[in-house]
């Protein structure tokens, strides 16, 4: 279990977090086709082998959450991107959930499934190098929404995910994200954060998970997308703050928000802000997928070889990131 708190501790190391680089082949498509790039293997690895191979990116990525086939793949010299990692002193995670799926007697809620086979996936992604792992739960917000059905069954699969992850001698990384769709205001947001977490960690303490073993990524306290008198930065800070408060043991190490659907300075400025309101009994760092790689995936799309000038462009958004973690981000750095 000591190596389970380590690990935690080493993936929130102050000025850094966790890039989220998991995208299912999906989500690649939908995101290459958009720029204009066809998804195959073949340019997934191209698009992968820029990010792992990235100078200097270790300076401020502690971790980075690969999906089955990134775990699996190699440079075109040959050399496994799991190595390339581990020499950059970046340890390599796995997502190990296989997507939300309709959850039967609710309106339009899912649950995310993947807990069958899931004793033996880990034993082999551990094998291939793999230290910590991610689930993703899916909460949304709406009339009738969230119900406890939803709650209760997406919590439950989150604490066996997490027993499973540290009997396997993996960090398990548990993601209850509550969706910004809708015109919900703070209030709500507020409201729906404190009873998806107080459900989480009870589901968490009655599968015996060790939360010091364990890190959450959860979703910011933060108003719908469609919602007519959004939050200013600070007040999402403060109001997710107070939250987390209220809800996140003291025992957690660390809480690496993801970044929702807001842009790379909104994710870095509101992180920055919550570190700036004081010290608090958990590191609060990111672990951000298109915050950090949208405008390297831009530059990759128009020059698939050009693997430097997309580097130049992750580089920067990873260091805006590790400043924000550390309270330090400002406008100016854009």
């Amino acid at each position: 279990m000591s190596d389970l708190v380590q690990t935690a501790y080493d993936l929130v190391a102050p000025g850094k977090g966790v890039l989220a680089m998991d995208e299912s082949h999906g989500t690649c498509t939908k995101r290459f086709t958009a720029l204009g790039v066809e998804c195959t293997e073949a340019t997934r690895q191209s698009y992968r082998q820029m990010i792992v191979t990235c100078p200097d990116l270790e300076q401020y990525v502690s971790g980075a959450i690969l999906f089955d086939e990134t775990l699996r793949q190699s440079t075109t010299d040959g050399v496994p991107f799991v190595k390339i990692l581990e020499e950059k002193g970046i340890l390599p995670g796995i997502k190990v959930d296989m997507g939300a799926k309709p959850l039967s007697g609710t309106l339009d809620e899912t649950v995310t499934e993947g807990l069958d086979g899931l004793r033996d996936r880990l034993a082999e992604y551990a094998e291939l190098g793999a230290r910590f792992a991610k689930w993703r739960a899916v909460i949304k917000i709406g009339e009738g929404k969230p119900s406890l059905a939803a709650l209760e069954a997406n919590a439950h699969a989150l604490a066996r995910y997490a027993a499973l992850c540290q009997e396997a001698g993996i960090v398990p990384i548990v993601e209850p994200e509550i969706l910004m769709e809708g015109d919900h205001d703070l209030e709500v947001a507020y409201s729906v954060a404190e009873m998806t977490l107080h459900t989480v960690f009870n589901k968490l303490f009655d599968q015996n998970v060790l939360l010091e073993g364990m890190l959450l990524k959860p979703s910011m306290v933060i108003n719908g997308v469609d919602c007519g008198s959004p939050a200013t930065a600070q007040e999402v800070a403060e109001a997710t703050m107070n939250c987390f408060y209220n809800t996140v043991p003291a025992a957690v190490p660390g809480i690496i928000f993801l970044s929702g659907g807001q842009t790379g300075p909104q994710a870095a400025e509101h992180l920055s802000l919550m570190n700036q309101l004081g010290e608090h009994p958990w590191a609060v760092s990111f672990s951000y997928g298109r915050a950090i790689q949208q405008p390297a995936l831009e530059a990759w799309a128009k020059d698939q070889d050009d693997h430097a000038a997309a580097q130049k462009l992750l580089l920067h958004r990873a260091q805006c990131c590790g400043a924000a973690s550390l309270g330090d981000y400002t406008a100016e750095m854009e």
